[in-house]
């Protein structure tokens, strides 16, 4: 038998009994007497934008204006109207100009600001993070007070891909000031619809 054998077999032998993890009681970890006025609270600390509407149908006038502004502006979101499915397959250098982003998001996290967004959502991976601003629509009724609660809701193996994005991309690794848009989107607005 080799050295290798013997130190494997060894400590396969020495393992240890296994324990049960503990039951949590996740409700009692962190309550939010008001989920979405937390979740704007931080989401803005980290410089993210929340708004409140009514409805989706808001934002339809705000996205015809914004194509109709000569920007390169995607919309993912069938609700809003035409998706504009054919980005699907562009390349990082294709989207390079790409101004704005608008993204449904599946579920709000109160305890960090993020949004988990699914790859069918973002239609194209490099979507939210190439976009120079990032508008990601989430339902009021989808924000859950902490991430223990954020995983129950989603499935992290439905697709390929997913994200939880927090708020626009930040660094403070240079220098120690605070960069905005250093790696991806330079603002991130969240609408929530009521």
């Amino acid at each position: 038998m080799s050295a290798r054998e013997k130190i494997l077999n060894t400590i396969a032998i020495n393992q240890p009994e296994l324990t049960a993890l503990p039951l949590i009681d996740r409700n009692a970890l962190i309550r939010y007497e008001d989920v979405y006025a937390q979740f704007k609270t931080v989401l803005e600390s980290i410089g993210g934008k929340v708004e409140l509407v009514q409805d989706i149908t808001e934002l339809k006038e705000q996205l015809i204006a914004d194509k109709a502004s000569g920007n390169f502006v995607v919309n993912t979101i069938a609700a809003l109207g035409d998706v504009d499915d054919q980005v699907v397959s562009f390349t990082a250098s294709e989207l390079e100009k790409l101004e704005k982003a608008y993204i449904k998001g599946t579920v709000g996290v109160a305890e960090n600001g993020a949004v988990w967004i699914y790859e069918s959502q973002m239609v194209n991976r490099l979507l939210p993070f190439i976009c120079q601003h990032l508008i990601v629509v989430i339902d009021k009724k989808d924000i859950v007070p902490t991430m223990h609660q954020a995983y129950d809701s989603i499935d992290v193996a439905k697709e390929g891909f997913g994200a939880f994005i927090a708020g626009p991309s930040k660094t403070a690794d240079i220098e120690q000031s605070l960069v905005i848009g250093a790696h991806g989107a330079r603002s991130a607005t969240i609408y929530v619809i009521e």
